[in-house]
């Protein structure tokens, strides 16, 4: 018998990464539990590569900061995109 080194077709499998769902969830996990990120209005969005988008509304541009630094923070997670905005005072939440 002779050993062979595995070649491999492009890049090599990621036998660490997350299923995006679960990714989600421990991002969204993460948010909920940080006591100074109000991240009610965040929705949390996996890509196939493991990059986070946020996006949506807070209070201000600090928890913007700590919304993306929380989502870093998270074991698989690979980058955070941030499509988050500060709402004014007399803005409705989105959708309403």
């Amino acid at each position: 018998m002779v050993f062979k080194e595995r070649e491999y077709f492009g890049d090599p499998a990621d036998v660490e990464r997350k299923p995006a769902a679960e990714l989600e969830a421990d991002v969204a996990a993460a948010l909920a539990a940080s006591g100074k990120v109000d991240a009610v209005d965040v929705e949390v969005t996996v890509l196939s590569d493991a990059t986070v988008v946020l996006s949506g509304w807070v209070l201000d541009e600090e928890e913007i900061r700590r919304c993306t630094e929380a989502a870093m923070a998270v074991p698989g997670v690979r980058d955070v995109k941030s499509t988050i905005f500060v709402r004014d005072s007399g803005d409705a939440a989105p959708g309403l």
